[in-house]
């Protein structure tokens, strides 16, 4: 009689267990990744408004003649990023479209100092650190 090749009962079940067990951890840090990587679509679509406020700003010679009419900026929805709004002063609102409830309001702040612009960003309080991009957690 030939010996039999191949793997038992239990060293399957161990092998199916551990790629559970894998899998259970793996799962939700991957599921944040993608909704904070859609996020992140909103902070790069608001380049193009932090470019037009700093023109609007070095052009008026202030934060403060920054409006949304005078930067000429025009925004077009996107997949992830439902709106960016340039407000008084150049504060910036971008709004990530809601994939499963997880929409964050990022807030872009300009602050003058030595002849350059330095942003600020920030979300609202209570928003889920793990959705938000690096950049303003």
């Amino acid at each position: 009689m030939k010996p039999q090749k191949g793997f038992t009962l239990i060293e399957l079940m161990i092998v199916i267990a551990i790629l559970g067990i894998l899998i259970a951890i793996a799962l939700p840090g991957y599921l944040d990744y993608t909704t904070r990587t859609k996020n992140s679509e909103c902070l790069n679509v608001a380049a193009a408004a932090k470019l037009a406020v700093a023109e609007t700003a070095q052009d008026r010679g202030s934060l403060a003649a920054v409006t949304a009419a005078n930067t000429g900026y025009s925004f077009i929805a996107s997949s992830y990023c439902a709106s960016v709004v340039i407000g008084a002063n150049g504060v910036i609102t971008a709004v990530s479209s809601p994939q499963n409830s997880n929409a964050v309001t990022f807030t872009l702040s300009p602050t003058a100092s030595a002849g350059r612009l330095e942003w600020d960003c920030s979300v609202a309080a209570g928003t889920n650190l793990t959705l938000v991009p690096a950049e303003c957690r």
